[in-house]
C-alpha cells in the first residue's frame, strides 16, 4: 500500500476518503498523524485554498497529498457562504449560529437555490505542476426550519428537493451517493486509477 497523507483531521471525512482509495492500492493517513499544522487558507477561492492545503501536507511530510475544500454557495447570496462556509457567523466557529445568519440573510428571498460544492486535489509531491483534481456539486435549495438529525453543518437547511429530505435526513449511504465530496471523491479516483498512481 502506497501512503498518502490526507489533509484534513476530520474523523468522518478521512473514512469517507480512505473507503474510496484503498481499492486503488492506497493507504490515506490524517496530516496530524505526522504532526503537520493546520495550512493558512487565505484565497477566496475554494481550488486556491485546496492547492494549497495539499502542497502544505506534502512539504511537511515528503508523501503525495489529497485535500478537500467545500462549502455552501447560495445564488441569492452571490454565492455566499462560500469559502467562509465553516466560519460564516464568526468565531466561536457553529453550526447553529451559520444557520441563523443563512436564513436570517434569505428572510424574504424568493430565489432558495443553492449548492454545496466539492474539490479535491492529489498532488504528487509539493511543487507537483500538474495537480489532478475532482469537483463535485449537490444541488438544492435552502429551508427556514431545521429537518433531520444526521449530517453536519448546513445539511438541516439543505433540501434536496428530488428526495422531498435535507441532507440531515438521508441515510449516510444515499448522502456519499448524491453529495459534493461523493461526486469529487469518485471523479479523482478515477484519475489516479487512469494514471496508474
Amino acid at each position: 500500500m502506497k501512503k498518502v497523507v490526507i489533509a484534513s483531521s476530520n474523523a468522518g471525512k478521512l473514512r469517507e476518503i480512505a473507503r474510496i482509495l484503498e481499492p486503488l492500492g492506497l493507504d490515506a493517513q490524517p496530516q496530524g498523524h505526522f504532526g503537520v499544522p493546520e495550512c493558512p487558507e487565505p484565497h477566496v477561492t475554494f481550488i486556491e485554498n485546496c492547492i494549497a492545503k495539499a502542497r502544505h501536507a506534502s512539504a511537511h511530510t515528503g508523501l503525495p497529498a489529497l485535500a478537500d475544500d467545500s462549502g455552501l454557495c447560495v445564488d441569492a447570496l452571490n454565492g455566499a457562504p462560500g469559502v467562509y462556509s465553516a466560519r460564516y457567523a464568526g468565531d466561536p466557529r457553529s453550526d447553529a449560529r451559520n444557520n441563523h445568519k443563512l436564513v436570517e440573510a434569505l428572510r424574504g428571498e424568493a430565489n432558495r437555490k443553492a449548492h454545496y460544492y466539492c474539490v479535491m486535489v492529489y498532488v504528487r509531491y509539493p511543487d507537483d505542476p500538474q495537480p489532478l483534481i475532482g469537483e463535485g456539486r449537490w444541488h438544492g435549495e435552502i429551508i427556514d426550519s431545521p429537518r433531520g438529525d444526521g449530517g453536519f453543518g448546513y445539511d438541516p437547511y439543505f433540501l434536496v428537493p428530488e428526495f422531498g429530505k435535507t441532507g440531515a435526513e438521508l441515510d449516510m449511504d444515499s448522502k456519499n451517493r448524491l453529495s459534493h465530496r461523493g461526486q469529487a471523491l469518485r471523479e479523482l479516483a478515477g484519475k489516479l486509477q487512469n494514471l496508474g498512481i
